[in-house]
């Protein structure tokens, strides 16, 4: 269960599909509950850090989404900000 400390760089340059497969992988592992404990820690660590990008990834995406509205000239979309 070697695991790279977490470096926030290293973090934020992963797309949201990545950041999540690792984190996916830390779960499973972490509640296979076969790791030594240090491991577990680092693991948990970088796990933490991968579900913090992965907010922030889904937040900016939120931004981005159109809103529909309506209005005196019909439905329109319109960027949220």
């Amino acid at each position: 269960m070697a695991l790279p400390d977490t470096k926030p760089a290293e973090v934020a340059g992963l797309s949201f599909e990545e950041a999540l497969a690792e984190l996916e992988a830390i779960v499973k592992t972490l509640e296979g509950g076969q790791g030594k404990l240090e491991e577990s820690v680092r693991a948990y660590e970088r796990g933490a850090a991968l579900r913090g990008h992965c907010e922030t990834k889904l937040a900016e995406a939120e931004q981005k989404v159109q809103a529909i509205t309506e209005g005196p000239g019909g439905i329109t979309l319109r960027d949220v900000e």
